[in-house]
């Protein structure tokens, strides 16, 4: 399963280094999401992908009688998904409103003018 999940990894990369390399703003907008869901994918296959068990220590114990799921890479996961749509939702926010003020997405085309009023 790691195999078919890092040639995913390897995909996800190209297409959103392809996405990334375009003049176009919301291009590159969508390869930054998609470099992060493949950052997210790299994050889970390091954590190796078990059917273990919860973490859970019984009382008495010193460590868990059975394998256990990695809980870690969740974790680091689930934080990069809050923060990744946090970067996304300004991003987009930013790219609006160089849209509104600029009339273009295209970067070639972007050139700083006169402030327009509002």
């Amino acid at each position: 399963m790691e195999v078919v999940i890092s040639v995913l990894v390897g995909a996800l990369v190209a297409a959103a280094v392809y996405l990334m390399l375009s003049r176009d703003l919301l291009r590159f907008l969508l390869g930054l999401i998609l470099i992060s869901n493949a950052a997210n994918l790299s994050i889970f296959v390091a954590g190796r992908l078990t059917t273990g068990a919860p973490p859970l220590i019984a009382e008495g114990q010193d460590f868990p009688a059975d394998q256990v799921a990695n809980a870690l890479p969740q974790a680091l996961v689930l934080t990069a998904i809050v923060i990744g749509f946090g970067l996304f939702a300004f991003t987009l926010v930013l790219t609006l409103k160089a849209y509104k003020r600029l009339g273009t997405l295209d970067t070639s085309e972007m050139r700083i003018a006169e402030p327009r009023d509002e």
